[in-house]
């Protein structure tokens, strides 16, 4: 009996290896440049939050301002907030864009919106 074992190979070839490196690392920066948003906008949540304990819009904005120059906020400052009362209670909101350029014309466009709790 004489059996013939066909063994094909197996595996990724280069080039879907340099495929995937190059997905990967194109995936790597751009969540290099998302994250710091992400974080920003978290910071700026925070400092929001804060700002509410005001009992007038220029407190407000003045508290906003205070924190924003402690945390390094460049995104918007207080004048960007909009505050408004709702059944006796302070409630700051805000909203802002950020921009990240991909390569040649293409940007990526991140909206952000948030109020205090």
């Amino acid at each position: 009996m004489t059996s013939s074992f066909k063994s094909g190979q197996r595996g990724i070839t280069l080039i879907g290896v340099l495929f995937v490196g190059v997905v990967l690392a194109g995936a790597g920066v751009l969540t290099a440049q998302v994250v710091p948003t992400v974080m920003e906008f978290q910071t700026i949540q925070k400092a929001v939050n804060k700002a509410k304990e005001g009992n007038t819009v220029p407190e407000v904005r003045m508290i906003f301002d205070k924190t924003a120059s402690i945390d390094d906020i460049k995104s918007i400052s207080g004048k960007d907030l909009e505050v408004t009362k709702e059944n006796d209670k302070v409630v700051v909101s805000f909203a802002y864009e950020r921009e990240i350029h991909l390569t040649g014309p293409a940007f990526l466009t991140l909206k952000y919106s948030g109020k205090s709790n």
